[in-house]
């Protein structure tokens, strides 16, 4: 890699982390490019060659990831989906159920006894949501508890 790419890299794990930070605020791609140091549209380019999605696919997927983590703790989907930053429960709803594969209601009605027996940071690694492929929530929900 050239120097400009690792520091082009450096910038881009910067906003990825302040994605991860402040996913709850009100965040567009200006604003996220603008802790890169790019502008809007080469940042979503790097962002997205460099981890594979677009960075508001990427906030979408922390954002349904903590609400996953709020639902299995009894939050209401209404609560949950304020408190991760999302504005519109219907739009919210849509794409919980897009990533999670279940509507936002069902995650929550359903047993969660595999992932509230291991430490919070183990759950959030086995129920993270993938948008290529099923979510992780399968494996591990239907694990067996003693």
């Amino acid at each position: 890699m050239t120097p400009q790419e690792l520091a082009n890299l450096a910038h881009l794990r910067r906003a990825r982390d302040f994605i991860d930070r402040e996913y709850a605020r009100p965040l567009d791609v200006p604003t996220m490019a603008a802790g890169a140091l790019m502008s809007p549209a080469h940042f979503s380019r790097q962002f997205k060659a460099a981890y594979g999605e677009s960075p508001y696919n990427y906030l979408m997927t922390r954002r349904i990831e903590r609400a996953m983590a709020l639902l299995r703790g009894g939050t209401s989907v209404t609560d949950a989906c304020m408190e991760v930053g999302c504005t519109s429960l219907g739009s919210f709803s849509t794409r919980f159920t897009e990533i999670v594969g279940i509507t936002p209601s069902e995650y929550r009605s359903r047993e969660h006894h595999a992932a509230k027996a291991m430490p919070n940071c183990i759950a959030k690694q086995h129920t993270r949501p993938d948008r290529k492929g099923t979510p992780n929530l399968s494996r591990i929900e239907e694990a067996p508890t003693s």
